[in-house]
């Protein structure tokens, strides 16, 4: 089924114009594109004979579904996508450590989950994949992640090349497309994306509007301890990330979805970071959080904040 057909209730005139931009975007001939686009169409027509969204690592495919020659050839075009930043997942008996141990976020949401059987959802800030293939497990009707970024988009194209799935879809959008969705998805996630955005209120009023009545959201954020209802603007980078904006407590960011329309705001869990759950790997060589935050008091960023803490939502529309 076409993109749009799914989606009677969409802006067809400016998303067909839209994606057509898109498309002609990254099909461009240029190194940055040709980097991901290449090895992905090398290894596209190769199919797992299996597959297991159920655990904690994706399992797309076993060792024995290859050939010597096509599996060195994937494992090159895995390692070409490097960083990966979540996951695990094991491709063809080829297991893939990322930087974030993703169950784990997964694992905290699962007691909270909606119903998720023949439901249409939003991944916002989809990245390679994982949440939507932990999704795939529940037996949605279709899954349709946002995800602008180039490496992440070819990343998760390929291993769904080799997955098959084709109630999974990611296009190039972000949260900002969300108002040309009005009342379309059941469910909406958006895990770690808020605090990137110069207005979370805006960007909370898009979830919202996007969300068909009675359908439901999970976010999940960054944030600060304390009990009362303020966020923090760092001066310009916070625990190194460049690009974050607000960054709330668990208070402030109740209130703000409670401002914005939602029913229902029940946070669910709340949590310290720690490099136990994100850490540098074999499959993410750089930085990470261990590096953000001050040797000499963990307590707070390098930059002297106070040391991230994540905090999970459930709310209705």
């Amino acid at each position: 089924m076409d993109l749009l057909q799914r989606f009677p209730q969409a802006d067809h005139d400016r998303l067909r114009r839209l994606l057509a931009e898109k498309a002609a975007w990254i099909n461009q001939e240029k190194t940055g594109f040709l980097r991901y686009r290449q090895p992905m169409q090398s290894v596209q027509h190769l199919r797992a004979s299996s597959w297991d969204f159920s655990g904690d690592v994706v399992r797309i495919g076993c060792a024995d579904d290859l050939p010597p020659t096509d599996h060195h050839r994937v494992e090159s075009v895995l390692r070409g996508f490097m960083p990966w930043r979540k996951g695990p997942f094991s491709i063809f008996g080829i297991d893939i450590d990322a930087e974030w141990r993703s169950e784990r976020k997964w694992n905290r949401i699962v007691p909270e989950l909606p119903e998720l059987a023949g439901k249409v959802i939003a991944d916002v800030g989809c990245n390679n994949g994982y949440y939507m293939f932990r999704m795939a497990h529940h037996r949605p009707e279709f899954v349709l992640g946002f995800e602008p970024y180039v490496q992440h988009y070819f990343t998760f194209n390929t291993l769904n090349c080799f997955a098959d799935q084709s109630q999974l879809h990611t296009e190039l959008l972000g949260i900002e497309h969300l108002h040309l969705f009005p009342e379309c998805f059941d469910v909406i996630f958006c895990l770690g994306i808020l605090y990137h955005r110069p207005s979370p209120i805006e960007a909370l009023r898009d979830l919202f509007g996007a969300l068909k009545p009675g359908g439901h959201l999970i976010v999940e954020s960054q944030a600060i301890p304390g009990n009362e209802p303020m966020a923090l603007f760092p001066a310009n980078t916070y625990a190194k990330v460049p690009g974050t904006w607000f960054v709330p407590t668990g208070a402030c960011l109740h209130n703000w979805l409670t401002r914005t329309g939602f029913q229902g705001v029940q946070q669910f869990c709340d949590h310290p970071m720690s490099s136990e759950e994100q850490r540098s790997t074999a499959w993410m060589t750089f930085e990470s959080y261990q590096d953000y935050i001050d040797k000499h008091n963990p307590a707070r960023t390098i930059e002297g904040y106070p040391a991230p803490r994540r905090v999970f939502f459930k709310a209705t529309k």
